[in-house]
């Protein structure tokens, strides 16, 4: 078996790359009270150098003071704040930069993208104190997140039985919870992944049918409870309210180029006016029901990752009135799904990534496929398009398992290109939604910007939905608002059939 944690698909150059993307500054002291975090209820913000007018196109920025809950200004940085400039009147957002000083200040940044009114809300999402908590429960506990394993199979006498084990991913680090003999592994040779469970007390190990998501199991201290509890995570700040007025502009915020692989993503990467999202990324446009049609003739799509993605498969055959979804009697939340337009010659395919998924319900252990499996088994080519997307599920593992699961996503995806070049391949990133212990959007950025490092320069395109669902103004949901799915599929299908 590979030896994957001193091999995590990387060169020292790019390794430490992501470790500098990833790095997150910390509290310089030791933390004995709630008292010494970062109080959304009194830290602010204000916006500089106020002016009574800007023009489109113009840069705004705000300066954010973090205080202690005694009102004590903070002399360090680390806290996750999330800023955006917004105007519920025109349904309009943009997502602002967040700079941080390490000395207690930080500057949030604007660009003014439409004309009209505007306003600056900030949040914290986490202290710098809560960040330290989620980092160090993220690195240091193996069993917060525990699966179990259903065996089925017939006794000695005949009769049907199931057996129910616990299980997991096998990687340093990460611990099998429960009692009992230990282990069923289920290597897999091409990733060199592993999958173990605990022996069932009298099946064979070659009878694991199904599995699930067990427990969330909660580690923290009695003060990490009260720093990470819902007065201090994800509340608006306190600070400058002042209506910003915005006048047209001659100029243009960049003429943008038709949609092509490895484009960069700007901050902002667009912005919403009356609910429609414009990208500043690429020539994106927006599409009717018989655009899509036409843009999707003639194509494979494959979409595989986690529930977020499925949302685009799910939206795609809701919004083409030719596609048929195929029953394929398999679990809906897994897949494989597939729907089809036999007159257009349209093939729409999804699959979920393979394990470790949360998931109450029972999943079919066979069902779930390694993404870099299935691009490996893919001749690629002009009429090809693959979508994928991975984060949700594993921000209760360590950075370097994530890290190493990206690694062979990619290593497939350079030998695909590399055989069919003209095959489209796009990346969905992260997403914000969960503010929880186990799910946070720290952690979720944290494993975005493993993605988009892992990814730099490869050749593939990038569809940016973290600042697209961080400065909507629909209550933030993993699972986004059907208005927000709607911009996310039109920038899909411009990837796909640019101007």
């Amino acid at each position: 078996m590979l030896k994957i944690q001193e091999d995590l698909g990387f060169s020292k150059e790019e390794w430490d790359r992501i470790q500098r993307a990833v790095y997150w500054g910390e509290p310089d002291r030791q933390i004995t009270s709630v008292t010494m975090c970062t109080s959304p209820d009194h830290s602010t913000f204000i916006i500089n150098d106020f002016k009574a007018s800007y023009y489109v196109g113009e840069e705004l920025h705000a300066t954010i003071v973090a205080k202690d809950c005694t009102g004590r200004p903070k002399s360090y940085g680390g806290d996750f704040f999330q800023a955006k400039a917004y105007s519920n009147k025109l349904n309009a957002g943009v997502f602002g930069e967040v700079l941080d000083h390490h000395n207690g200040t930080y500057t949030a940044r604007f660009t003014l993208p439409w004309a009209g009114e505007a306003f600056v809300a900030i949040r914290l999402i986490h202290s710098s104190e809560g960040v330290q908590i989620l980092k160090q429960h993220r690195d240091m506990d193996p069993d917060r997140v525990n699966f179990y394993g259903f065996f089925v199979g017939k006794n000695k006498q005949g009769a049907k039985v199931e057996e129910k084990v616990d299980c997991n991913v096998k990687w340093d680090g990460v611990a099998i919870s429960g009692k009992g003999s230990c282990c069923c592994e289920y290597p897999d040779v091409r990733t060199g992944l592993m999958w173990h469970c605990r022996k069932p007390p009298t099946l064979p190990c070659n009878t694991l049918v199904y599995y699930t998501h067990s427990v969330y199991k909660n580690h923290m201290t009695d003060l990490e409870k009260e720093i990470m509890d819902k007065q201090h995570v994800n509340r608006w700040i306190n600070g400058d309210s002042r209506m910003i007025t915005v006048l047209a502009s001659n100029s243009t915020l960049g003429v943008r180029e038709a949609c092509k692989p490895g484009m960069p993503t700007p901050i902002p990467a667009g912005f919403y006016l009356d609910d429609v999202w414009t990208s500043f990324v690429c020539a994106t446009r927006h599409f009717n029901a018989k655009d899509k049609t036409k843009c999707l003739k003639d194509h494979h799509i494959y979409i595989m990752g986690d529930s977020t993605s499925r949302q685009w498969y799910d939206f795609i055959i809701e919004s083409v009135p030719t596609l048929r979804r195929m029953n394929q009697h398999t679990i809906e939340n897994n897949g494989p799904h597939m729907a089809v337009d036999v007159e257009n010659n349209i093939d729409l395919h999804y699959r979920s990534h393979g394990t470790p998924r949360i998931s109450v319900a029972r999943q079919i252990m066979a069902d779930l496929h390694y993404i870099s499996n299935e691009i490996d088994d893919m001749a690629g080519g002009p009429h090809t398009v693959i979508v994928f997307n991975v984060f949700a599920h594993f921000t209760t593992f360590p950075l370097s398992y994530f890290a190493y699961r990206v690694s062979q996503i990619r290593r497939a995806v350079v030998a695909l290109l590399r055989r069919a070049p003209e095959t489209k391949v796009i990346m969905k990133t992260a997403n914000t939604g969960h503010k929880d212990f186990y799910r946070s959007d720290w952690l979720s950025m944290q494993l975005d910007r493993v993605l988009r490092e892992t990814f730099n320069g490869v050749g593939v395109y990038i569809l940016d939905v973290w600042q697209m669902t961080a400065c909507h103004h629909n209550t933030e949901d993993i699972h986004p608002g059907p208005v927000i799915i709607k911009n996310e599929v039109d920038i899909l299908l411009s990837f796909i059939c640019p101007t």
